[in-house]
């Protein structure tokens, strides 16, 4: 007897078949040696944030070649690509570009040696210290991919090339651009995926707060200048910078609950050009990390409150007292709960067992912007995956000497492992596959 076998299209909580899943990877790591290629080129001319010209150039370019529709120029320098595939969710995907002003001392031989103006005219070294540029390269990978096996699912995909993660700005720069309210669809789930400093093959996906919020302000000191042998005459902001540094550790050490998450990080101090002169002036870079709205209303009020204190103290005229300026933030990530378990009970099936951690994990003290993609939105559902890319020796040696990991985002000597090249773009399609509508054949 003869029975006809329809292709059915599955409910979104269905999760893909061994077949879906092996034709991914295959396609992944056939691409292998393109996406290393891009890699590298990327890890050689990083980019900071709202600079990402090439970057962006280079992405847009290969969406438009597989038949995306594309916006770019998004928030400055952000890219869309938008793939239209029949009814089903609409799921996002973001990659971030931008590097940091970091100096790379890997000795890779595609080791980074580019340098980027600021605004204020100085000249930094650049680097992708945070992986940033194997987001990309996921991002692009990823896009290729689903277009090849778009027979096999069912909805509407926008990869979103994100500037700015690093000052916490480019999220709600490209949201609140005219382009994206008017082009972009609102997404049904958020995804994103981060590289870190443990072994390749190790995935982080777990449900609940598992980033802090953060907040970053620029305190100016005013004084009056002069000469470095007549120090009665003039009013130091250095001094006045110096005092407030050291004070304002006392917000956490003195006022902020212990068994509450706090960081108050200075990370730059600029004032004057030489030995002899008191400036008129003094920059102080100030970070904050949190996880309660009132421990970063507890923050902002403790560096207002030092601030007058030392001006009064200095016998500052209101006319001089320091300048408090607000920069990028963020808010929290929490990831949903729901998505997580979508997402893993796909990503359990091509994880090696006991390398795919879902509980137990603390909370980051780091942060993320890409939510405020959609944070905005009546729908707000999201999930950051965390992807080990460190190569297995170096974590081994690292264990070795007694240390946590073998090296740390934001330094000069991060690398991501290019084994992970593939594996992160296996990894994107997989849990995006988690999400849509997909082809299975039943009887």
């Amino acid at each position: 007897m003869f029975f006809f076998v329809p292709l059915l299209w599955s409910a979104i909580n269905a999760q893909p078949s061994d077949v879906i899943l092996s034709k991914v990877h295959q396609f992944a790591y056939a691409d292998s040696a393109r996406l290393v290629t891009l890699f590298k080129d990327l890890h050689t001319h990083p980019e900071l944030g709202f600079m990402e010209v090439r970057t962006a150039e280079i992405i847009t370019k290969e969406l438009k070649s597989l038949g995306y529709q594309v916006y770019s120029g998004i928030g400055k320098t952000g890219v869309v690509g938008i793939l239209k595939n029949g009814d089903g969710p609409t799921v996002m995907f973001r990659g971030d570009m931008d590097a940091l002003p970091v100096k790379e001392t890997t000795g890779l031989d595609y080791a980074s040696t580019a340098t980027a103006k600021l605004p204020d005219g100085n000249e930094v070294p650049t680097m992708h210290a945070c992986g940033h540029d194997a987001h990309v390269t996921w991002l692009l990978g990823i896009a290729k991919l689903m277009k090849n096996i778009q027979q096999d699912w069912r909805g509407t995909l926008v990869l979103v090339a994100q500037p700015a993660e690093e000052p916490i700005m480019g999220a709600r720069a490209m949201r609140e651009d005219s382009v994206f309210i008017k082009n972009v669809p609102l997404p049904d789930y958020l995804l994103a995926m981060h590289t870190g400093p443990f072994p390749t093959g190790m995935v982080m996906n777990l449900a609940g707060t598992r980033m802090a919020g953060t907040d970053q302000l620029d305190v100016t000191f005013r004084g009056i200048g002069g000469h470095g042998s007549s120090p009665q005459t003039t009013k130091d902001p250095i001094i006045m910078a110096s005092e407030a540094i050291l004070q304002y550790q006392t917000i956490i050490s003195r006022s902020n609950d212990p068994q509450t998450p706090a960081v108050l990080t200075v990370g730059s101090v600029q004032a004057g050009q030489d030995n002899n002169v008191i400036p008129a002036s003094a920059l102080v870079k100030i970070n904050f990390r949190w996880l309660k709205p009132e421990t970063r209303k507890l923050l902002f009020d403790g560096v207002s409150r030092i601030d007058s204190g030392i001006a009064v103290g200095n016998g500052l005229p209101m006319g001089l007292y320091p300048i408090m300026k607000k920069k990028g933030y963020s808010f929290p990530v929490v990831n949903d709960s729901a998505l997580v378990s979508k997402v893993n009970a796909t990503l359990q099936k091509v994880v090696k067992k006991g390398s795919l951690i879902t509980t137990g994990f603390p909370t980051a003290m780091g942060s993320e912007d890409f939510h405020h993609l959609v944070l905005d939105n009546k729908k707000s559902v999201y999930d950051f995956i965390f992807v080990g890319t460190a190569p297995l020796d170096k974590v081994l040696a690292a264990r070795k000497e007694g240390k946590t990991v073998p090296f740390s985002n934001h330094n000069g000597n991060y690398m991501v492992d290019l084994a992970g090249i593939p594996w992160g773009v296996q990894l994107g399609a997989d849990a995006l596959l988690g999400v849509l509508k997909l082809k299975q054949n039943n009887p």
